[in-house]
């Protein structure tokens, strides 16, 4: 991560991450000073403007210091790559915080099987948690010290 936004950010603050999909997006918090991932919420993502009203509202709540996004290591040649990019880079143009990207490489693998191991066996009731998970893991491998990630600056108006 580029040195610029590690040193803007506070040593305290709240940390909002995003596993960012097409149908649903689970989120997590966390704490700069204590870096320790929970996972949040499960939004449905399929309706945009509700969709970036509740983030909007988990914003306002939490008063975030800095969002992370969980992409694809591949991004520039696959398709939900770009569009995590953009998810981001739309955060960042909306709510005017530090966005940085993280590798969520195995972060849905890791939920699933977190989730297997705690006794939830069917899938269909997995799947609203297993998202926040995702987005648990992501944050906490950014609080780990992920050896990929990236700053967002804005590409095109949001």
């Amino acid at each position: 991560m580029p040195d610029t936004v590690e040193a803007a950010l506070p040593r305290r603050g709240t940390v909002l991450a995003f596993d960012y999909g097409l149908t649903r997006t689970g989120l997590a918090q966390g704490d700069l000073e204590l870096r320790l991932a929970v996972p949040l919420t499960t939004l449905p993502s399929r309706d945009e403007p509700a969709f970036f009203a509740a983030i909007a509202a988990l914003v306002e709540e939490w008063r975030p210091v800095l969002l992370v996004v969980g992409r694809p290591g591949e991004a520039q040649d696959h398709e939900h790559g770009r569009r995590c990019e953009r998810f981001a880079r739309r955060l960042h143009g909306r709510h005017r915080l530090p966005v940085v990207l993280v590798d969520e490489a195995f972060s849905s693998c890791v939920a699933e099987r977190q989730l297997v191991e705690v006794g939830h066996r069917d899938w269909r009731h997995r799947k609203p948690v297993r998202d926040a998970l995702a987005a648990c893991a992501i944050l906490q491998s950014y609080f780990d010290g992920a050896p990929w990630r990236d700053a967002v600056a804005p590409k095109e108006p949001v």
